[in-house]
């Protein structure tokens, strides 16, 4: 399928070519250019002399965007000031005018609409960036570290905060919007299926995508509701993003983001969630996962929204989607049989990338919080839970609904009444009897327990393995004074739990090590600091955990 585009009139391209060839000579600027350099997009010619880069439109029309016409070019080289300056600082020096006197020279004007003679074009006039300060470039040359990306992310989420925020912006990021956008993808898709990338996992990503609004559109609703919509970046790629001052490399050097979209505004507003999704996605395809999860660190921890987990894997799938299908298009526009195959590899490259991401975020998780009474699993269960916006199970609450013991009051002897051993066992598998039946439903599940014993936390797994999810055991851990003052404090106010303070030595003596779960399954959380801090960490490893776990699914397929 290839995009309309306008044929620009004989006259007009001949003006262009001439001004291309004027522009190409140093002695075009009135400052210094010792060396000009022409590089081109599908969209743009841009001239780097140096000191300073000149950025033209191109007179083309395709469906998301029109710059046949002198004004509208001069309208998007201002939005492009405009818009950028929100995420850089010193770089976009402003829009200048172009202009030819009547012996067909032609000449830079002073400012946009303040030139002699006739204007034939506008330029976007910014400061040249060091090429070896991109990300990109660091990231090849392993000058990136995890804090570097972490501050990114602390970055990106003041300014998701502070970007203008509208009604109407929130229309972009309804479901049923999303889902129209996404079967377009794939429709515009269906041409270059078998030819270009495999029928199987296309089918797959495409399915996994369609059952994730069939069960989880209450997720995008709850991201409106948050005020989570913004006008963002709309093309956040390591090529755009430029650490200066490298001889600081972790110190903080100045962040610069430049080349936002600015020729569709449909393009930058929507989730947050969605514009960083485009980073992570690009840092994965890179080869650099581990920095992806450490900019997602940052921006939760700045932006308090951990519920960017719920949607983040689908934004991601779902812009490697769209690369994808912008790498397949252009296979249509080139002749040149070497360039062809580059784009049907990336185009290759990006589909395995939505095929990994389809697998996280269709593949449902089993949370498991365990550890011993007043370890603060309860807390920590309960707020990932409503982060997540999942079914909590408890053990404490499941035994109070399944009726009082018969032999006497609530606080009685270790192994006895409500908690002696088979009684526990009845607890425990009711509770893997309802985790079942969310997760077979495609929801992911928390369960909250002191999975004290290993026989119970086999059965965990086991049930994991028979439906085919993740599993996350999180272990929560802390002094034992501090479980001693907070089973002292619970006996005061009194808990869902009957576990006290006596019951602490024989609870600690009967707890089998968790040394028989895999590394990707386990996480370790000391719950003695700030809730949040702590929640925040073990999102972060779990983050990895999840990854890893459909990384090892994979490996034949890989």
């Amino acid at each position: 399928m290839k995009p309309e585009t306008n044929t620009q009139p004989r006259d007009e391209a001949s003006v262009e070519k001439s001004l291309h060839r004027a522009m190409a000579d140093p002695t075009f600027y009135p400052h210094a250019a010792t060396r000009v350099e022409r590089r081109d997009t599908h969209i743009s010619t841009v001239f780097l002399t140096g000191e300073w880069v000149y950025k033209l439109k191109k007179p083309v029309s395709f469906g998301f965007l029109d710059f046949t016409t002198l004004e509208a070019r001069q309208r998007f080289c201002r939005q492009e000031v405009e818009l950028n300056r929100r995420l850089s600082r010193g770089i976009y020096e402003g829009v200048v005018s172009i202009c030819r006197d009547e012996s067909g020279r032609f000449f830079l004007g002073i400012e946009a609409g303040e030139a002699s003679g006739t204007v034939v074009e506008y330029a976007v006039k910014m400061r040249q960036l060091p090429d070896g300060a991109s990300l990109q470039v660091l990231l090849r040359q392993g000058k990136v570290l995890p804090r570097d990306l972490r501050e990114l992310g602390h970055l990106l989420a003041r300014f998701y905060e502070q970007s203008e925020r509208r009604p109407e912006m929130e229309a972009f990021a309804d479901p049923r919007v999303i889902a129209v956008n996404m079967e377009e993808n794939f429709e515009q898709m269906e041409p270059f299926v078998d030819d270009v990338v495999p029928l199987e996992e296309y089918a797959f990503i495409r399915e996994a995508s369609r059952a994730f609004f069939r069960y989880h559109s209450g997720l995008f609703e709850r991201r409106i509701r948050e005020k989570r919509i913004c006008d963002g970046h709309g093309d956040l790629r390591a090529e755009h993003i430029y650490f200066l001052d490298s001889s600081q490399r972790g110190g903080g050097g100045s962040i610069q983001i430049i080349d936002c979209i600015e020729f569709n505004d449909r393009f930058r507003y929507g989730d947050a969630a969605s514009d960083l999704a485009f980073l992570v996605m690009d840092l994965d395809r890179l080869g650099f996962p581990e920095l992806g999860r450490a900019l997602v660190a940052g921006y939760v921890e700045e932006a308090a929204d951990p519920g960017v987990h719920t949607v983040l894997d689908f934004y991601a799938a779902y812009r490697a989607v769209v690369r994808m299908k912008v790498a397949c298009l252009a296979t249509l526009e080139t002749r040149d049989s070497a360039s062809s195959v580059a784009l049907k590899a990336d185009a290759l490259n990006y589909m395995r990338l939505a095929y990994r991401y389809a697998h996280l975020f269709s593949r449902p998780t089993l949370w498991v919080f365990c550890g011993l009474p007043a370890s603060g699993k309860s807390v920590l269960a309960e707020a990932l839970a409503e982060a997540l916006s999942l079914l909590l199970l408890q053990s404490d609450r499941l035994r109070k609904e399944e009726g009082p013991s018969a032999e006497g009051p609530r606080v009685v002897p270790y192994d006895t009444g409500d908690y002696r051993l088979e009684r526990r066992h009845r607890v425990y598998a009711h509770l893997l009897a309802l985790a079942q039946d969310e997760l077979k439903n495609g929801r992911s599940v928390v369960l909250d327990a002191s999975y004290s014993r290993r026989r119970w936390r086999d059965e965990v797994r086991r049930l994991a393995a028979d439906i085919d999810v993740n599993v996350i055991f999180v272990q929560c851990i802390c002094p034992e004074e501090t479980l001693r003052e907070r089973l002292r404090l619970r006996a005061a106010a009194g808990s869902v739990s009957d576990a006290r303070l006596q019951h602490l030595p024989a609870l600690m003596r009967d707890f089998d090590p968790l040394d028989e779960l895999p590394p990707d399954a386990h996480v370790r959380a000391n719950t003695i600091g700030d809730v949040t801090e702590v929640l925040y960490s073990v999102f972060e490893e779990a983050y990895a955990l999840r990854r890893m776990q459909i990384a090892r699914r994979l490996e034949p397929w890989d």
